[in-house]
């Protein structure tokens, strides 16, 4: 794993509904910042040096980017970044959004959207991006209760053709349920890596694969690290792997991340070039199943299953 010229399509392909991604993307939450994201206390990105990483992101295969409106620091916003480096967008290129969540101009935290509200948000990703209707958005949940009228609210929109698929961010079994039975799911996003993962991970992950949805972790780099990134002591069983494949620590845990189901999707973030080639790279790396298992031990939740 010492070359990183390798492109995306070394991890295989799936399907967002009739739109065909690789299956390592890219995530555009900590391209705004250095450090934390949504820190007021970081220092911003260079402009050129983020653009240049999105566009060599393109240029390695990735056409599947993840963002929000949301996603902002004082002096950048994710969504002008990937307008700036990357339109007039590829054909093939698919932006996932996600709505729910809610900052004011100053980045300070405003309660979740209630469903009037997502217009607004909707509208607000397209503007920033330049289309004229968003490839796939995501309802990100707060807690385990009803999706009914956040997720209707998003069905009539994309029924007016404003949103063309419909996803699921930090949600439990029985809201997929629910929300299956009011409109389609392309994709569900959840914390999930090695060593950070709820106890129904495993559960979600399964049902994802057999109702044809995609699993898109995140945090699957960061672990318990989150919004920080990664900083903690890795375990001597994910080093001596790495060190057996030739590989970072990071590259391992995104192999045992996409090796988890041919519907799991990786989207890991940086705004650093060589980390991008690497993490990228990361999808031709192949763990033994001995190795997967040992790294799925690792952090297991209390009374979560391992198979």
């Amino acid at each position: 794993m010492t070359s990183y010229s390798l492109p995306a399509a070394a991890a295989g392909t799936w399907r967002l509904g009739d739109l065909t991604v690789n299956r390592i993307g890219f995530g555009a939450m900590r391209l705004t910042q250095n450090g934390a994201a949504f820190s007021n206390e970081r220092t911003p990105h260079d402009r050129d040096r983020a653009v240049a990483v999105l566009r060599r992101a393109v240029e390695l295969g990735v056409n599947h980017i993840d963002t929000a409106a949301f996603y902002f620091s004082p002096l950048r916003s994710a969504n002008e970044l990937i307008n700036r480096a990357l339109g007039p967008y590829p054909d093939d290129l698919v932006i996932t959004t996600k709505v729910g969540p809610g900052r004011g101009p100053c980045g300070d935290w405003t309660d979740w959207a209630r469903p009037e509200q997502l217009r607004g948000q909707v509208q607000e990703n397209i503007r920033q991006l330049g289309l004229d209707h968003l490839d796939v958005v995501n309802l990100r949940m707060n807690g385990n209760r009803s999706v009914a009228d956040l997720f209707g609210a998003l069905a009539e929109l994309r029924e007016e053709g404003l949103i063309r698929h419909l996803g699921l961010s930090n949600v439990w079994p029985e809201q997929i349920t629910e929300a299956l039975g009011i409109a389609p799911v392309v994709c569900v996003q959840n914390p999930y890596g090695i060593g950070e993962r709820r106890a129904d991970s495993r559960e979600v992950m399964r049902m994802c694969g057999e109702l044809g949805i995609a699993f898109v972790p995140f945090y699957a780099i960061a672990g318990a690290g989150r919004e920080s990134g990664t900083g903690a002591a890795e375990h001597e069983t994910l080093l001596g792997i790495a060190r057996a494949h030739d590989a970072s620590p990071a590259q391992v845990r995104l192999a045992w991340t996409l090796q988890n189901g041919p519907h799991v999707l990786a989207i890991p973030g940086t705004g650093n070039p060589a980390h991008l080639e690497a993490n990228v790279a990361a999808g031709a790396l192949r763990l033994t199943d001995e190795e997967m298992a040992r790294l799925t031990a690792l952090g297991q939740p209390a009374g979560a299953d391992v198979a």
